[in-house]
């Protein structure tokens, strides 16, 4: 009957754990962090894309930092580049959401992992991007947040990984940082907005935290 009661008591604690998790963020989420300027000289377009789990961050390329340009593969005829940050193996290992597994999720969410920048290149604006107005100052901020997230060699270049895209518009390179419950993708993209003076949420590890805010 002790061993009964205990089972069930700690089946309670593991079903408590991830209820509280998801109830904390749709609360932290739904509060929002006022840009700290007004839309004055907001003359900048960028914009914010979601596959409807994971956020990335699409800067024409004429508005991407020399330093940030740096070391990254793009062609003549590319207009935008698009920056998201995640767990190393999920990125590799799960190219579409029918190569989840369990194993997979579980060392991204709770296991100290390397990361990777995923960065693609699109010669035309896309359909569902989400339009982002910002100033000089904003733009100048959110490069610098984008370069300080690339990891680089002792010659202070970018670190490819080679042959390892989904596809022929897309590479990863190595990042700082390690992947958690608590550091999504999102509340990455969700950093470098509040860091950069943008609208944002308090803390967010889902794409809609955000996507709400702007849409």
């Amino acid at each position: 009957m002790k061993t009964g009661k205990k089972i069930i008591k700690w089946f309670l604690y593991l079903l408590f754990i991830p209820t509280a998790y998801i109830i904390m963020a749709l609360i932290l989420s739904s509060i929002t962090v006022d840009r700290k300027v007004s839309n004055e000289n907001s003359e900048k377009l960028i914009y914010l894309n979601t596959n409807g789990v994971h956020l990335d961050i699409v800067i024409p390329i004429e508005y991407v930092d020399s330093l940030v340009l740096s070391g990254i593969k793009y062609n003549q005829n590319d207009t935008y580049l698009s920056f998201g940050w995640g767990d190393e193996n999920f990125y590799i290992n799960t190219p579409t959401w029918n190569d989840l597994t369990f194993s997979t999720a579980f060392k991204a969410m709770f296991l100290e992992s390397s990361t990777l920048m995923h960065v693609t290149r699109y010669r035309q604006k896309r359909l569902g991007w989400v339009e982002i107005k910002l100033n000089e100052l904003e733009l100048k901020k959110l490069n610098h947040y984008l370069l300080n997230t690339f990891e680089v060699n002792q010659k202070g270049m970018k670190i490819i990984l080679e042959n390892k895209g989904y596809s022929s518009i897309d590479d990863f390179y190595t990042s700082k940082g390690s992947y958690s419950c608590f550091k999504t993708c999102n509340s990455w993209v969700n950093i470098g907005f509040k860091d950069s003076g943008l609208k944002s949420c308090l803390w967010t590890p889902f794409d809609f935290g955000l996507m709400n805010k702007y849409q």
